[in-house]
């Protein structure tokens, strides 16, 4: 089960494992928070501006989130459909409906009620920043380990993560497959939380690699299927064999664990085979 906070989230940090494990004959849930309100509307009209309909872009973001499970073999999508928050400081924050703003035992309580449906071994969702500190990333953090704990089922839960060692080069590594970003403005205000590339986690948090290389074609194409959000997604901007090499490896931190598996792992079910 993979908890994620909007739609195409799941295919930026997880569509690998979630592809290689249904390949395998897992059965991989995906459970979306919110309804993607706050992405972009068509022809790229960014919220707040005239004509953005948070209905119309949620609907639109839900057909999205179907394509892309069908490309990556989700066999199961549950959402909770709690409202976008959108960045860290935006009025959207405290808007009615906010996931940032629904008390966490309720949406742990849904959640918790999914996990014994279900019956996950593995759960997989954000670290307590939400990675880059996201509101709903880390929302969706608060609530899974909530989850976890009420339930008491997974016997594994992992964060995803990207190495500091790693992320140190990402952007250079972008640049070099041609991914270009604008250069910064001397005079402009720091970086706001939730803006700009995170500096990873430490690479002696980082338990778990997971190859999915074979896999990074699918991750493409479910990414693509998020076309209405194409401005934010600059991996959509590299080919399909720059992606494999830069996005085909996922990693995790394993913060909760059961099986007694050692690490470093490269398998998620490592202790559960």
């Amino acid at each position: 089960m993979a908890v994620h906070a909007h739609p195409d989230d799941e295919a930026t940090g997880t569509g690998g494992i979630l592809a290689k494990y249904a390949a395998e004959g897992f059965r991989t849930v995906l459970v979306t928070c919110t309804d993607g309100g706050c992405g972009d509307g068509p022809g790229g009209i960014k919220p707040g501006d005239a004509g953005h309909d948070p209905v119309a872009v949620a609907a639109l973001r839900k057909a999205e989130l179907q394509a892309s499970c069908q490309v990556l073999g989700v066999t199961d999508l549950e959402m909770l459909g709690y409202a976008d928050s959108g960045m860290m400081g935006w009025a959207m924050n405290n808007a009615p409906g906010a996931f940032w703003t629904t008390p966490v035992d309720t949406a742990a309580a849904q959640l918790a009620d999914l996990m014994r449906i279900y019956q996950p071994d593995v759960v997989v969702t954000y670290d307590a920043n939400g990675f880059y500190g996201h509101p709903d990333h880390i929302q969706a953090h608060r609530i899974t380990m909530a989850a976890v704990e009420a339930s008491g089922i997974p016997a594994k839960v992992y964060w995803t993560a990207i190495a500091a060692s790693e992320m140190a080069t990402f952007e250079q590594r972008l640049r070099d497959v041609g991914v270009e970003f604008p250069a910064p403005d001397p005079d402009a205000p720091p970086p706001a939380d939730g803006e700009g590339f995170p500096p990873g986690t430490p690479d002696e948090d980082v338990t778990t690699r997971v190859d999915a290389t074979a896999f990074a074609d699918q991750k493409f194409d479910a990414l693509a299927a998020h076309s209405s959000q194409g401005d934010n997604i600059f991996f959509l901007r590299m080919g399909k064999d720059a992606f494999a090499s830069i996005m085909g490896v996922e990693s995790f931190v394993r913060a909760h664990d059961r099986t007694g598996a050692p690490t470093p792992e490269d398998d998620l079910f490592a202790g559960l085979r």
